[in-house]
């Protein structure tokens, strides 16, 4: 079902059981195939790939050559109904990639809202993605990655299966990431290790001068006191209650540790 609002180019070519919400335009030689149901106010720009099970919300823009919703790249997949789903207000830039997911997981893909994704970036199979979240030129994501609000990936950075990056964490470009890192945590290299806190993002996003210093204060201790990971988690909980920020980085360590964190 396609609203009457919706603008579709004439070139576009679009089949199986498609749903457009009102005001949603569709460029030239587009192609939707399949169970797609895209929202209201989306600019689906020109030579763009949608295939189903993919959901896509409302108020985003899809730029030329990106490809949601195509089957993911795992050798174990055989076909199984899988799902993308999409958020609202994300900017999709050229030759961006979102694969659906796999049975081997919880068989979606899923992506928040208010994201950045730019020219070329990956998101593979069974990857969850907060919001506020931006992938620079070539960041790629492995499947099964957790990326959590307001992350910041820069250009040319890979990321290891399973991992999960903390919120407001920043990864420098050119860095490989192989390992879980913690919220609020700056990282650079190959592969890449803690170099600070990411003072500037947290001013940016409101956080007040106590909290970014309680922050600063969690990484020595977790990383430059010489203390073991249990000791330190020890040490930094003292202020959880205080600070709320200190408690959303004991929370991580704690909860969403996967694959170890980066030293």
């Amino acid at each position: 079902m396609i609203d009457p609002t919706a603008k579709i180019h004439p070139t576009a070519v679009i089949e199986g059981n498609v749903k457009i919400g009102a005001n949603t335009s569709v460029g030239p030689f587009t192609y939707i195939s399949g169970d797609v149901e895209i929202g209201e106010d989306n600019e689906i720009m020109s030579h763009v790939v949608i295939k189903g099970l993919t959901k896509i919300g409302n108020g985003n823009r899809v730029f030329s050559f990106a490809i949601l919703g195509e089957e993911n790249q795992d050798k174990k997949y055989h076909g199984e109904a899988t799902q993308l789903v999409v958020g609202d207000r994300n900017v999709i830039r050229e030759s961006v990639q979102m694969h659906r997911g796999t049975v081997q997981d919880k068989g979606i893909t899923q992506v928040g809202s208010d994201n950045l994704f730019c020219v070329n970036a990956h998101i593979a199979h069974d990857c969850v993605i907060g919001d506020n979240v931006i992938l620079g030129n070539n960041a790629t994501l492995a499947g099964h990655v957790k990326v959590q609000d307001y992350v910041i990936l820069t250009a040319l950075v890979p990321v290891h299966q399973f991992c999960t990056l903390g919120a407001h964490a920043f990864i420098g470009g050119g860095s490989t990431v192989a390992q879980d890192i913690p919220p609020f945590v700056m990282a650079q290299g190959n592969h890449c290790s803690p170099i600070g806190i990411n003072s500037e993002g947290m001013k940016r996003r409101g956080f007040e001068k106590q909290d970014i210093l309680a922050v600063r204060r969690a990484f020595k201790t977790l990383y430059r006191s010489g203390l073991t990971l249990d000791e330190a988690k020890v040490e930094i909980a003292k202020s959880a209650d205080e600070y709320p920020a200190v408690k959303q980085f004991i929370d991580y360590l704690n909860n969403d540790v996967n694959r170890g964190i980066i030293r």
